[in-house]
């Protein structure tokens, strides 16, 4: 019997935190590459989070990938802005935080950092260049977020939540050569951990997201560099993979984010929460 195939959102029907609305979220990689009619998992909690009354506050190295986000939003009648930012510079992170202040009413409720790069590799095969994108990417980007946001977050009234995007490569190993990947991920767990405690008593909290194989638009990207573009034969792979049989969908993801952002996970702090369909549980 074929697996289960991943189960899409028939329709949308969001969890519910009534104190998430008119709350300003600044959302980093909320564009995507690949199928524009899936979500990613940025997009996807962009639009839960915006379903439940939030002010997002977008950006993606390619902007017309952000305004295709912003749209599918405002279709739903969702209040979302957009705009481009390399969240690897200081220059631009500062610029986005201080247009996100701009744009609604001087404060952040919750920042979620969402972006990631995966190149293949070992440390004997990868270039120093391969190295350093990714740890920019995958860390550094969590580092300069959270340096501007933290200090506004702490000076406001009713604090902030963090929510940090990671992987189940932070985990273990899961089948294919990306030590940088694997290594920054897993360092994002501990920055997370860490700085959760730092905040404990400053009205901040800060969790993670570990996803594991989840049916994004990436996958197609995956495919090219990993399987010689064979979609079909990657997918079934990834599908036979999981525990549950199938790949999850980027709302899992999503639906995670919103709730350590919401006050449901007011004593939640310093954790993660691991959306993988059992993968880091099983001996593979």
């Amino acid at each position: 019997m074929p697996p289960p195939q991943p189960t899409p959102t028939p329709s949308f029907n969001p969890p519910t935190y009534p104190d998430l609305k008119d709350k300003v979220v600044l959302l980093t990689g909320i564009g995507q590459s690949g199928d524009p009619d899936m979500w990613g998992n940025g997009a996807a909690a962009a639009r839960v989070l915006a379903a439940n009354g939030a002010k997002v506050f977008g950006c993606d190295l390619n902007l017309s990938a952000a305004e295709h986000t912003q749209q599918r939003i405002q279709a739903e009648g969702g209040d979302c802005t957009v705009t481009s930012a390399d969240v690897t510079k200081d220059a631009d992170v500062r610029a986005l935080v201080e247009a996100c202040l701009a744009r609604y009413g001087g404060r952040i409720d919750v920042l979620v950092n969402n972006v990631g790069r995966s190149e293949p590799g070992g440390p004997a095969e990868m270039s120093e260049q391969a190295w350093d994108r990714q740890v920019d990417v995958n860390l550094k980007s969590v580092y300069l977020c959270c340096h501007h946001v933290l200090p506004i977050m702490e000076g406001q009234e009713g604090g902030g939540a963090i929510v940090n995007v990671s992987s189940i490569a932070g985990l273990r190993y899961i089948g294919k050569p990306q030590v940088a990947y694997s290594a920054t991920k897993a360092a994002v767990i501990q920055f997370t951990k860490a700085t959760a405690v730092i905040y404990a008593r400053r009205g901040v909290r800060l969790n993670v997201v570990v996803p594991g194989l989840i049916h994004s638009p990436l996958v197609g990207l995956l495919a090219e560099k990993y399987a010689g573009g064979d979609l079909e034969g990657f997918v079934e792979k990834r599908h036979q993979a999981v525990p549950m049989g199938m790949m999850g969908s980027s709302f899992d993801v999503a639906y995670s984010v919103a709730f350590l952002a919401s006050e449901h996970a007011r004593y939640i702090t310093g954790q993660k929460i691991v959306v993988d369909g059992g993968i880091t549980s099983s001996t593979g």
